[in-house]
């Protein structure tokens, strides 16, 4: 048995079924998820009908590296997104199923074990399978905790003594959980580093697609790279999805993109692995990549949910729109001193309304600080109506707890 098991956290979904395996909501209403930042707008009808006009692939393995025609897609719409100079899609573009199982093979890819102390930088809160990757392969992770006065992840404030281990440093922009946008000064920085110290950048940028100027969409980590000369993208590798912008989390299609000689590792270890395309999803991705027209309504419907349902909640917790993604990531109320397992347990008792709580999507840092304790996560990922009913069940939940007396009682623990 692998050792490093052991080691894992349960998944963050787990640990929630779990915490609300014995609670049981009124049974008039109707239960609504607002955990998983899974999309509930539907998939648009040209990519449902790539699906089932391109099935004569089934009979044959799909090539690991994909073809050729849906890598220089990929490409293309890079260099249109975010400006590039023309990427090679022989060498610098890999599709992959989905960014979830690329986050976890790239970090088996870059990671040494052989190495002492193989360190992995991981904004804290996170998503869980960066922490899952950096354990199963021998590494420790490192957390690096979220600033909420600053708005950013705190990587100045890692020591000396821990940049020389780092071999992988992973960010998440626009972020999930917090919507934060790591902005071109802070890349530039990050980039700095790297060459100080050898380690490779992974940014996660899946939900690049998910903003609300759009004049304005979100910088991007190979975007800032080319803007300094840095063309070869050295020690940089970007990932992205079709799930959030093309509402399709089920097609598993995604992109790796930078550094040829780190694709070329990831390639070889991807050989192994089965995580080949299937033809019927290359085919439906090609179309997805190739129309805007789709993303921009996607982001219209976003965008209206989050100006006209922001008010409300504003008027009883400190909540603003995030600057990117569909997540709001606010402070439980004052009157539950921190215990965000005690309000999910509440909360979806009197409303059958689900959320996440934020210190299960985080670790006490090197500090001893969990920067998610005390907060939820809400994806904003329904249709309107649901979105918009599901603020007003919060809303009234929330004026009666503030008018209920404060619990003085010891809270309640669920072990995780």
């Amino acid at each position: 048995m692998n050792p490093y098991l052991a080691e894992l956290n349960d998944f963050t979904f787990t640990r929630l079924a779990r915490l609300l395996a014995d609670v049981s909501p009124p049974a008039g209403l109707k239960p609504i998820n607002l955990s998983i930042g899974e999309p509930k707008h539907p998939t648009p009808q040209f990519i449902r009908d790539a699906i089932g006009q391109n099935t004569a692939g089934l009979a044959q393995y799909p090539p690991t590296k994909g073809p050729l025609a849906l890598r220089q897609t990929i490409a293309d719409w890079i260099k249109r997104r975010f400006h590039l100079p023309a990427l090679d899609a022989e060498t610098q573009v890999l599709p992959v199923l989905g960014t979830k199982e690329a986050l976890y093979s790239f970090t088996q890819t870059i990671i040494d074990p052989t190495r002492q102390r193989p360190t992995v930088l991981v904004p804290n809160p996170f998503y869980m399978v960066y922490e899952g990757a950096a354990l199963l392969c021998g590494a420790k992770p490192f957390f690096v905790n979220f600033d909420a006065a600053a708005g950013e992840y705190a990587w100045d404030a890692v020591p000396q003594s821990v940049w020389q281990d780092v071999q992988l440093l992973i960010v998440c922009s626009p972020d999930n959980p917090t919507g934060a946008i790591t902005n071109r000064e802070r890349w530039r920085w990050l980039f700095e580093q790297s060459d100080r110290y050898g380690f490779v950048i992974l940014a996660d940028e899946c939900y690049s697609e998910i903003y609300f100027d759009e004049g304005n969409p979100p910088v991007g980590a190979l975007q800032v790279a080319a803007e300094m000369g840095r063309t070869d993208f050295r020690r940089l590798i970007a990932m992205g999805s079709l799930s959030k912008r093309s509402n399709a989390p089920g097609l598993r299609s995604g992109f790796v993109a930078g550094d040829a000689a780190l694709m070329a590792a990831f390639l070889k270890l991807r050989s192994f692995n089965g995580s080949a395309m299937a033809g019927t999803v290359v085919a439906a991705s090609v179309e997805a990549w190739n129309d805007e027209t789709h993303v921009v309504a996607n982001r219209a419907a976003y965008a209206k949910k989050f100006r006209e349902l922001t008010p409300l909640l504003a008027k009883h917790l400190p909540v603003t729109m995030p600057e990117a993604a569909f997540y709001w990531w606010l402070p439980i109320p004052a009157s539950y001193h921190g215990d965000d397992e005690r309000f999910t347990r509440e909360l979806f008792a009197a409303t059958a309304i689900t959320v996440i709580p934020g210190s299960y999507l985080s670790r006490s840092g090197a500090d001893g600080v969990n920067p998610g304790k005390g907060y939820m996560r809400i994806a904003l990922v329904s249709e309107f109506d649901e979105c918009r009913e599901a603020v007003q069940r919060l809303t009234e939940f929330l004026s009666r707890s503030a008018a209920a007396p404060a619990h003085t009682g010891a809270s309640e623990q669920v072990t995780a």
